[in-house]
């Protein structure tokens, strides 16, 4: 019997736990930090002046992947994390394995940077194998959701994404990560989860929904599986979970996904966001709309209610002070709704802060940088929330400003 029990005790402690429940928010030193940094000016002391309130989740406040400047992105600890520093939202990237199971990964083809899936007999289902550095050819690899089973997927151990492109050994290959980041949150196993399973984590932390539907990297239909019916299985998990449309915000860079949920299920689709990735056409500019595939008001008789553009689209500097690009004033004045992506995601700012910071890059050379630029989209350019790799930042801002 003692044997029983204590067999009993080791399956339940090895079993995955999807229901966690916070008992406060804490934004710990981050933001004090950096507005310790911040030049001196009214902004600054009302960021100052909030320094004991009470931290409380906010909806502005968006878990871009949970909290992956520190912990391993799509995992249950890195979810948690965020929701306890005041994530009043969480996203779920959204793809899919070989037997048709959504989970929760950035890309379909990202395992390779993601997990140890290069140091485990899985490596052998890589539609690109390990390649060491030789010369001036750096190490590479590609390994997909989709040539593995869901079973087969649960195996893997998740880590920070990274890797090592001049590494000759996959060892060496799975570290690279960035040194403004930590392993520290690695060294035990973070925990891999489905979609369904976010669902039910989420619901428990009294958080609210933001789904990605990722571009497959295989052709569609795959194995009969067509775009629309990956599109739709993604809402048939929040109507089996019993989750209300108002509390999901799905989102897909693919306009035709956003169509076809306005189109199939309108109520979710009321709230669906269409993510901007105009600037990888040649010659697109957010400042001139005449480089636009569609205007806002197109976009907007579409029925899109939401779009999600990156940062610095949403932004050009009028001297030294931060402005709204003309994106900005015609999505406002299409009506359309704000949502921006990514804060916490450039390192420190002190080197300039790279593609996320590339329209006000001139002004960009301080951590203090940081709540000038959420201001800036809070404030002038009305975003409803901002995806944030270390929700705390965005929590202590929204709190603040009374943002919910």
């Amino acid at each position: 019997m003692l044997r029983t029990c204590l067999i009993a005790t080791a399956a339940l402690a090895a079993a995955p736990v999807f229901a966690q429940s916070i008992d406060r928010v804490d934004y710990g030193p981050r933001p004090l930090y950096l507005i310790d940094r911040m030049a001196d000016g009214p902004l600054k002391d009302k960021l100052m002046s909030c320094s004991a309130q009470e931290a409380a989740p906010s909806l502005f406040s968006i878990g871009h992947r949970g909290a992956p400047m520190q912990f391993p992105e799509h995992t249950v600890e890195s979810n948690v994390a965020a929701a306890r520093m005041g994530a009043g939202i969480l996203e779920c990237d959204v793809t899919f394995t070989k037997d048709l199971e959504l989970v929760c990964r950035h890309a379909q083809n990202d395992l390779h940077t993601t997990t140890d899936i290069l140091a485990t007999p899985l490596a052998s289902t890589c539609v690109t194998p390990f390649t060491p550095a030789e010369g001036d050819t750096q190490a590479g690899a590609e390994c997909r959701t989709s040539e593995i089973t869901l079973d087969e997927y649960r195996t893997l151990t998740p880590k920070m994404d990274a890797a090592d492109r001049s590494a000759t050994t996959v060892d060496a290959y799975l570290g690279g990560t960035a040194d403004w980041r930590t392993d520290l949150y690695s060294a035990e196993p973070a925990t891999i989860m489905t979609h369904a399973e976010s669902i039910e984590l989420f619901k428990s932390l009294g958080a609210k929904f933001t789904p990605e539907l990722k571009s497959p990297s295989v052709e569609m239909p795959f194995n009969g599986f067509s775009q629309e019916d990956y599109a739709q299985k993604l809402v048939d998990e929040y109507k089996a979970a019993g989750i209300p449309a108002a509390d999901v915000w799905l989102q897909s860079f693919n306009l035709e996904d956003v169509l076809y949920w306005i189109e199939a299920e309108p109520e979710f689709g009321a709230q669906a966001v269409y993510l901007m990735d105009e600037y990888n056409i040649e010659g697109y500019s957010p400042m001139d709309p005449a480089t636009w595939p569609n205007t806002m008001e197109e976009l907007k008789a579409m029925g899109v209610n939401y779009i999600a553009p990156p940062t610095w689209m949403l932004v050009t500097l009028d001297g030294e002070e931060i402005v709204p690009s003309e994106l900005a004033v015609q999505a406002k004045a299409a009506d359309l709704k704000i949502v921006t992506w990514t804060i916490e995601r450039s390192g420190p700012l002190v080197r300039g802060g790279g593609w996320y910071y590339q329209s006000i890059g001139d002004i960009t050379s301080s951590d203090g940088v940081m709540y000038d630029y959420i201001d800036a989209l809070a404030q002038d350019v009305g975003v409803e929330g901002i995806f944030s790799d270390w929700p705390a930042t965005v929590t202590y801002y929204a709190n603040c400003m009374g943002l919910e």
